[in-house]
């Protein structure tokens, strides 16, 4: 029993799943997948969803030959992904599907058997100017398993390898398997491990609500405690990845978006304590999904 109490969570079986529809974000997702499926020593799942639908303005059916149009462009996208993941592990194993039905549902299928399903932060589909794709937002709501959704810099270069793995912790039961998955992250990467829990627990904050906070001086260190006891375990079971602990009064949004410009990971619960029962996704793992400047992992509750 490990981690305040809980017992050590094994790494799901199955494959990784990676979403590829030819947009260069998500063949950024495939090259991180392939690598964490090396990592790991999991086979690499290459998925591309299509729907060949009825146009607005007849009701007829397709051709054949706009069929095979698609059929043939949706294997492309396909043979591209896969050649990308050999160059960046050769020794991977690779597996691939076409499936005929929206990215969506596919997607969240695939996620019932996968150890974890990649995302780019944006596709083909997407309107010019958004942040992030409907797909992966959609996907990473409803997953059975952990989403990650692979995002640049600002500058458009990618996260450093190097960079610690930073996880959010709030004490809520999805904050345990973050720590969890965040531990496993640093372990496989040998990077440091920086935990967060940010305490100011409101939307609008005010001098006046900072003001209470910083005056209840018992608060905070309860929370500096909570922080060492969630932590504990887990640091005695990985004891080579080095640790540091943040308590900070902030939003938690605001301190991760922060450390994300130097992290190679941002590890997320779905929702943690201060979100509205029956909400899929918590403001501060949306507000990490489409602004945080490296990869982002949202874990859900099992």
């Amino acid at each position: 029993m490990i981690g305040g109490g809980m017992p050590a969570r094994d790494i799901p079986e199955g494959p990784l799943v990676v979403g590829t529809d030819g947009s260069e974000d998500s063949l950024d997702a495939v090259r991180w997948a392939a690598d964490l499926a090396a990592r790991r020593n999991r086979a690499l799942r290459i998925v591309h969803a299509y729907t060949i639908v009825i146009g607005y303005a007849t009701e007829l059916p397709p051709t054949q030959e706009v069929r095979d149009s698609i059929e043939a462009e949706a294997k492309q996208f396909v043979a591209a992904a896969e050649q990308e993941a050999k160059l960046t592990a050769p020794g991977v194993r690779v597996e691939t599907a076409l499936i005929d039905n929206d990215a969506v549902p596919a997607l969240v299928r695939e996620s019932a058997s996968a150890c974890m399903v990649v995302l780019g932060a944006s596709g083909r589909g997407g309107f010019l100017g958004r942040l992030i794709g409907s797909t992966a937002v959609a996907v990473t709501s409803h997953a059975e398993c952990p989403v990650a959704v692979i995002r640049r810099r600002e500058d458009g270069t990618t996260a450093p390898l190097d960079g610690p793995v930073v996880v959010g912790v709030d004490g809520s039961p999805v904050s345990e398997e973050a720590i969890a998955v965040a531990f496993r992250e640093a372990a496989l990467r040998g990077v440091p491990l920086v935990a967060v829990n940010a305490w100011l627990d409101v939307e609008y904050d005010s001098t006046f609500t900072q003001r209470v906070y910083v005056e209840d001086g018992p608060q905070e260190q309860e929370q500096q405690r909570m922080l060492a006891e969630r932590l504990a375990g887990w640091q005695e079971h990985y004891p080579d990845v080095e640790v540091e602990r943040v308590t900070v009064l902030d939003r938690p949004r605001h301190q991760l978006l922060e450390r994300s410009q130097t992290a190679s990971l941002v590890v997320v619960g779905s929702r943690g304590r201060g979100g509205f029962r029956g909400l899929l996704l918590g403001s501060t793992s949306q507000a990490l999904i489409y602004h945080a400047q490296c990869p982002v992992l949202v874990v859900r509750n099992t």
